[in-house]
């Protein structure tokens, strides 16, 4: 068997499925088979994925249960489990940026028009003070909502999309020029 390299744990989050199940198995544990009525998809299809997340340490088996005669895990995501993500190679960054952007134009497609929203795009220059600060508001702001996720379609929530993404940029090559 190869050796398994670090950005192999990071492609496993290259797939859009992949992100759509973590997100979905923070409000609830699941089993690979209710995760895939829940989320349109196959049982192989998703068991593939649910396998794939469990193996990089991104999904933990919670509880077994019985399902018509046999055993089925249930899995749930620890936000926490991911955190590092965004400090390795810029290689492993790139693929998970990349799926990001995938996810959130398949989210966007489902938008409710006339809902509140909150929309920031900025590539601009601050102080670090204002750079710390909003970092730790974006880290409250993803564990404010993880904390709070529930099981799809609980009585008296609404499904709502959210992608932060906050990193320091280097020099603008365009203005070398």
């Amino acid at each position: 068997m190869p050796r398994k390299t670090p950005l192999d744990d990071l492609r496993v989050l290259a797939h859009p499925l992949r992100l759509r199940i973590l997100s979905l198995l923070t409000g609830a544990p699941m089993s690979a088979a209710e995760a895939a009525r829940e989320l349109g998809e196959s049982q192989a299809n998703v068991s593939y994925h649910v396998r794939r997340l469990a193996e990089a340490g991104l999904l933990e088996a919670v509880e077994e249960v019985r399902i018509r005669g046999g055993r089925a895990k249930r899995y749930r995501h620890d936000p926490e489990s991911g955190t590092g993500f965004l400090q390795r190679e810029p290689a492993e960054e790139a693929l998970l940026l990349a799926s990001l952007v995938e996810e959130l134009r398949r989210r966007s497609g489902h938008r409710v028009p006339g809902k509140p929203a909150s929309l920031t795009d900025a590539e601009l220059w601050v102080d670090e003070q204002t750079w710390e600060q909003a970092r730790e508001l974006s880290l409250r702001l993803s564990e404010c909502l993880h904390d709070a996720a529930q099981p799809p379609r609980t009585p008296g929530t609404q499904r709502v999309s959210a992608t932060v993404a906050l990193f320091v940029l280097g020099d603008d090559p365009e203005h070398e020029r």
